[in-house]
């Protein structure tokens, strides 16, 4: 079973393999086995959490992480109307598994990557609501949504997306101020 993930967009494009040369040191620096699959991803397990603000403590539980290049974005369907341009590239910052443990972990990588790649975090979907399925016409789960968001600091922006099915639908994206407050907000999970 997978677990949840992120996407980071950066507005300034750079070549993925020079984003390695720049996290990989550093990923090694509290990591075990990180494995580059031809230049094209990255998997790591997590030796200590302390590293990006977690207690440490034996990362049991925790599986392992993955760093791709998400070929996808900019996507021709969402609207970047909230940002003055479209990101210029996007990574996907992944769990292998899924449960509490995990998501707390992502969300501590996604944040110091944010910080140290200047990205933004895309929640890849409305926060405290899955992803919808099918029907996209209930407000009450945007609703909910949009007060959670409201309630915290920082910047997130609704991106619309097309549902496949002839709908649109939104995906949160947020700051690492915005992703930090959620990372302390009693009902912190990612997206899955």
């Amino acid at each position: 079973m997978s677990g949840p993930a992120v996407g980071l967009w950066l507005f300034e494009p750079r070549e993925f393999g020079d984003i390695l040369a720049d996290v990989v040191p550093w990923l090694e620096s509290f990591c075990k086995l990180v494995e580059s699959k031809g230049g094209s991803d990255l998997d790591f397990w997590v030796r200590d959490g302390s590293a990006v603000g977690l207690p440490a403590s034996d990362p049991t539980g925790v599986g392992v992480f993955f760093l791709l290049e998400d070929e996808e974005i900019p996507a021709e369907d969402e609207d970047y109307s909230a940002f003055s341009r479209p990101p210029g590239q996007g990574l996907v910052l992944g769990a292998g598994c899924s449960g509490p443990a995990n998501h707390q972990m992502l969300g501590h990588l996604a944040l110091a990557l944010a910080e140290r790649l200047d990205a933004l975090i895309d929640f890849d979907g409305l926060l405290s609501h899955p992803t919808p399925r099918h029907d996209t016409s209930n407000e009450a789960p945007l609703d909910r949504a949009r007060a959670l968001v409201a309630s915290l600091p920082g910047r997130v922006a609704e991106v619309s997306y097309d549902t496949g099915d002839g709908g649109r639908w939104f995906r949160h994206v947020g700051d690492v101020d915005f992703l930090a407050a959620w990372l302390e907000h009693p009902g912190f999970h990612l997206v899955k």
